[in-house]
């Protein structure tokens, strides 16, 4: 990929910068502005060497103009943000454009849409690593008409991504949870290939669990791939499950148990042993590797689970990357320090700003945002 320096004297220049800001929002105001100061290193260089940014970006997924998605309080964030590293900047050298998505050609990469977007600008810059892996107007339409490179924020993830898919400081140690297995099914079958465990915990694990012929009770698990994770469990992958869980009773009794449910009983964690042994796996890796929480971790009674883990990959002196917007939660939640505050380093090596970008990256080692960046 070409990088920022490529673009060559962007002094005077109109650069259209797409932006990961897809930032939840409360009241009316960003909740959390993570990704955000995440593209602060790419915007703040443009803007030092004199280039006019337009940044562009998308909130949600709106259907057509909703003004609860306006990009008004990022904006306003943004330029806060912005005048502590800048206080002079005029605000003239930054507009920012409403919400990408209140356009339909957005997601459709309508080349009308295209046009519209790199009409009077002069280069294009993607730091959006979260949207990456959507073939949307503004990640592939601009490359083929300007001259095109990727921003600071992009060109690390990609850098520690692909690092952890080729060259991984062995062992490598892939600990994935989250609701579904069909959101996953294609990374685990690909990681699968590259680690030397993979521990499977969430609501994912349900269905791993079928496959070995475990009663799952009411827990959510998906039948239709079944078959799928029988194959990856006859495979020579090792495969680590859950074998004991927190469950709800059919009247609200939550108990320790093992891993076949009675009826109307559903796991909603994994339990203490399963834990303990998920963090030994951890404490030994030379790199891991977490998306995916272990449980419904926002709930105390099914938080210790991920809480484990998330103490183990904090303290493992293996290389660490976390990624998804659940995992990282969950590790503020438990007090760990996802980015560094001040002199404080964070409690892991790398902290992805996408979720669904670093796992198609970690299975299919390209994306469509990084291919038009590179053609």
């Amino acid at each position: 990929m070409k990088r920022l320096e490529s673009l060559g004297e962007v002094s005077g220049k109109s650069v259209l910068l797409r932006a990961d800001v897809n930032v939840p929002l409360a009241d009316g105001e960003v909740a959390d502005d993570f990704r955000i100061r995440a593209s602060l290193e790419t915007l703040v260089w443009l803007l030092e060497q004199g280039a006019d940014v337009v940044l562009c970006g998308h909130l949600g997924r709106p259907k057509g103009e909703d003004q609860s998605l306006s990009m008004a309080p990022v904006e306003g964030r943004l330029r806060d943000l912005l005048a502590e590293r800048m206080p002079d900047l005029p605000s003239s050298r930054l507009a920012v454009l409403e919400n990408l998505r209140f356009n339909s050609g957005e997601t459709s990469n309508d080349p009308a849409f295209v046009a519209e977007l790199i009409e009077g600008r002069d280069c294009y810059v993607n730091d959006a690593f979260g949207a990456s892996h959507r073939a949307h107007a503004s990640i592939v339409g601009p490359p083929p008409f300007l001259p095109s490179a990727a921003g600071r924020l992009l060109a690390k993830e990609t850098e520690v991504l692909l690092g952890l898919r080729e060259k991984p400081r062995r062992p490598f140690v892939a600990v994935l949870g989250g609701a579904k297995v069909s959101d996953k099914l294609g990374v685990v079958s690909s990681l699968a290939k590259r680690v030397d465990a993979l521990l499977i915990g969430g609501a994912m694990a349900f269905t791993f669990l079928a496959a070995k012929g475990h009663n799952v009770g009411a827990s959510l698990f998906e039948p239709d791939f079944v078959e799928e994770c029988s194959k990856l469990l006859a495979s020579d992958v090792r495969l680590l499950l859950p074998t004991d869980l927190v469950a709800k009773g059919p009247d609200g009794q939550v108990q320790q148990t093992g891993v076949n449910l009675s009826e109307g009983w559903a796991g909603f964690d994994i339990g203490p042993g399963t834990a303990a042994e998920f963090a030994d796996e951890i404490s030994e890796a030379g790199c891991v590797f977490w998306n995916g929480p272990m449980g419904v971790f926002e709930d105390d009674r099914f938080a210790a689970g991920t809480k484990t883990v998330a103490e183990a990959v904090a303290h493992t002196p293996a290389y660490t990357v976390i990624g998804g917007g659940d995992t990282a939660a969950a590790a503020k939640a438990f007090g760990f320090a996802t980015e560094s505050i001040g002199a404080a380093a964070p409690d892991f090596d790398h902290t992805s700003t996408g979720g669904g970008a670093s796992l198609e990256l970690l299975e299919h080692g390209n994306l469509p945002g990084l291919a038009v960046l590179s053609s």
